[in-house]
């Protein structure tokens, strides 16, 4: 009988009920087209959100060199140990069947037990206390897991002799976290790991070698507080996916040109989504969006000349603290700058233990710690170029003399007394004009002078100059130093301060690369150059062109006057009274074949907070050749015993390399 009959028969109720039965049948043809078919594409999206899982896929690292290409900063390939889960699923079941039919043995019996001691068979609900819960069901799966995955490292460990832990706390946490993934067992195998792995493949069900790229400095503490250090982290970082359900490891730099280049050097890390089964384990991967290399960064170091300057400076030590900084005078390139003690950045990429941890926060040694640009130490008598410069240019006549008493404590020293404060003076009672003064390094001569033309003519040339500024760097260790403000100098000034100013103690600190531009301003005419560490970014082609100077500022002072100080620096080389002479004349014999080098020595007191002397600091700034300046070398070491018998001979032996250096470089200029 069809339904369209009944809507005809005579009952009206049966009419009613089948309109009613249609209707239902109807909502019911309509609810399933809505769902089916109108929110089909939904549920599809549904369920791939639930079974797809972002991955990043880290870039390769952007390659560091140097000027030449010499490369200080690289990638090589490392295999990481593994292991598969999802090849492991069958392994885990058949674990998992044989500790719960365990279980359920146990199980019966205690029933079987209890039947027997009641000596009747247990109802149901008895039944149902010895039922085999949850919990137990988790824990079982659980230690089939742990103990398939423990038995396969231990098997791994006796084909490779390599002693493996397996922690079962950090198998849990990747396990339930980021199952799709591998989990490794052996970060950066040897390679007779790695060759005892691909022998044995075949043995090690799920086992297989992970090549991951690893960050190196093939020369480990080589300029390494220029390039800087790396750390690893996981959140997303600019330009990338703003989400990542496992967001592996990428390196970050922290300091250096790793960090003030790191945009550029990380390249783009890719996307990889990985489809899970309905266990969670991997079903598939696709990659979405490949990675992007980063790009090569080639500074302006000179691998030769910073291997010079970091052997010259090593001579004193492995644990002497100092700083070397030689400067392309005419450009402003940093060719060298060394920091010691220095650091490994390979222990950052591989982790450091506790005690290597220790000897890097060494609160005496500090390697960290960049001495070059970062700390700032009393100049002493190198600040009194600054001096100079002030002197001369309001018009201090060079020839004229200033009677230099002796020391009443030392009757062959010199001093200078300011209100009841006695200044002593290293140079000897006598006359000096301002050669001499200069030559002799004399206190008195330098305050008496500095004295007559006054604290602000010192402190703006000083600003001149570029103390009391940071330039920018990119490697984010840089100091200002410490210049008074026209504030502190109207606030309770006295003679006595502008004494200290004038011979580079009290209220004045500047960074050994500071030094270094205020003496290339001398050697090049009075331009006052942005120091770079970077010739270009990008490029695979190696820069040969000449860099272009960039000028901060002129010192604009008149041509006589850096000729007297130009003419006053070579003199503190050359002439036998002078700091320098003993340091480049080795047994009475200048020790350079063709470079003539101008230079200043210092010497300077490191006070405590109550105004004790602590320690010292020994400087000698320079630049050479003299008739052709190229080269700026400025030597600074803590704790040293003077200028011209701590520093000045690291100088020099710098200098002999460079001539060395340059010799060479013109010979194959010459015969290419």
């Amino acid at each position: 009988m069809f339904i369209y009959d009944q809507l005809k028969h005579p009952d009206k109720r049966l009419r009613h009920l089948v309109v009613i039965l249609l209707l239902g049948l109807g909502i019911l043809v309509l609810r399933l087209w809505w769902l089916q078919v109108y929110l089909a594409s939904d549920y599809v999206q549904q369920h791939e959100r639930q079974a797809v899982r972002t991955v990043r896929v880290p870039a390769l690292r952007g390659v560091i060199t140097d000027r030449n290409g010499h490369v200080l900063a690289d990638n090589e390939p490392a295999f990481n140990v593994s292991i598969y889960l999802e090849e492991l699923r069958d392994d885990i079941a058949r674990a998992y069947q044989v500790e719960l039919a365990k279980i359920r043995e146990e199980s019966n019996s205690l029933v079987r037990a209890v039947e027997m001691q009641r000596g009747r068979p247990l109802t149901r609900k008895e039944r149902a206390a010895f039922r085999i819960s949850k919990e137990v069901t988790e824990q079982v799966k659980k230690k089939a897991r742990v103990l398939t995955v423990s038995n396969l490292v231990a098997r791994v460990s006796e084909i490779t002799g390599v002693n493996l832990e397996f922690n079962e706390a950090r198998f849990e946490r990747h396990y339930q976290a980021m199952r799709p993934l591998p989990f490794v067992i052996l970060a950066e195998a040897e390679p007779i790991v790695v060759a005892r792995i691909s022998e044995n493949g075949t043995q090690l069900k799920g086992v297989d070698l992970e090549l991951q790229p690893k960050r190196i400095y093939p020369h480990k503490q080589f300029a390494a507080h220029v390039l800087g250090h790396l750390q690893k982290v996981q959140e997303s970082l600019e330009g990338e996916v703003a989400f990542f359900n496992y967001p592996m490891w990428v390196y970050r730099g922290v300091v250096g040109i790793e960090a003030g280049f790191d945009s550029v050097l990380r390249g783009r890390s890719g996307v990889k989504h990985v489809i899970l089964n309905s266990l969670g384990y991997k079903h598939e991967e696709c990659m979405i969006e490949e990675p992007i290399p980063g790009s090569r960064v080639e500074l302006t170091l000179d691998f030769e000349i910073q291997s010079v300057a970091e052997a010259a400076l090593r001579k004193l030590g492995s644990r002497v603290r100092g700083a070397i900084v030689v400067l392309d005078c005419q450009t402003g390139e940093i060719l060298a700058l060394v920091s010691s003690p220095a650091f490994d950045p390979n222990l950052f990429v591989r982790g450091l233990t506790k005690g290597e941890w220790n000897d890097l926060n060494d609160p005496e040694l500090r390697p960290m710690l960049n001495r070059a640009t970062q700390n700032i130490y009393p100049p002493g008598s190198v600040f009194k170029i600054v001096t100079a410069l002030a002197i001369l240019e309001a018009g201090i006549d060079p020839n004229q003399k200033i009677y230099n008493p002796p020391s009443p404590l030392n009757p062959r020293r010199g001093h200078i007394q300011i209100g009841r404060r006695i200044i002593h003076d290293t140079a000897p009672p006598g006359e000096y004009d301002f050669r001499r003064g200069f030559i002799k390094s004399s206190n008195t001569y330098f305050i008496t002078n500095g004295l007559k033309v006054g604290i602000t003519s010192i402190i703006n040339m000083a600003r001149r100059v570029g103390f009391g500024e940071i330039v920018g760097l990119p490697t984010r260790q840089e100091s200002a130093g410490i210049i008074p403000s026209i504030e502190r100098i109207r606030s309770g000034w006295s003679d006595g301060d502008t004494a200290n100013v004038c011979i580079g103690q009290g209220p004045v600190a500047v960074t050994p690369l500071q030094v270094a531009v205020m003496t290339a301003a001398i050697a090049n005419g009075g331009k006052v150059l942005q120091p770079s560490f970077v010739r270009q970014v990008g490029s695979t082609k190696f820069n040969q062109q000449p860099t272009r100077a960039l000028i901060r500022r002129f010192l604009n002072v008149k041509p006589s006057t850096l000729h007297a100080v130009v003419e006053a620096m070579a003199a503190d080389v050359e002439d036998p009274e002078s700091t320098a002479y003993a340091a480049f004349h080795p047994g009475g014999k200048f020790a350079l074949q063709r470079f003539r080098v101008g230079g200043k020595t210092g010497t300077a007191e490191v006070e405590d907070a109550r105004g004790n002397v602590v320690d010292h600091v020994t400087w000698f700034t320079s630049f050479g050749p003299i008739d052709n300046p190229k080269y700026v070398v400025v030597v600074m070491v803590e704790s040293g015993g003077s200028g011209g018998g701590t520093c000045a001979p690291i100088a020099r032996d710098i200098y002999v390399a460079l001539e060395q250096v340059d010799g060479r470089r013109k010979d194959r200029q010459f015969y290419d």
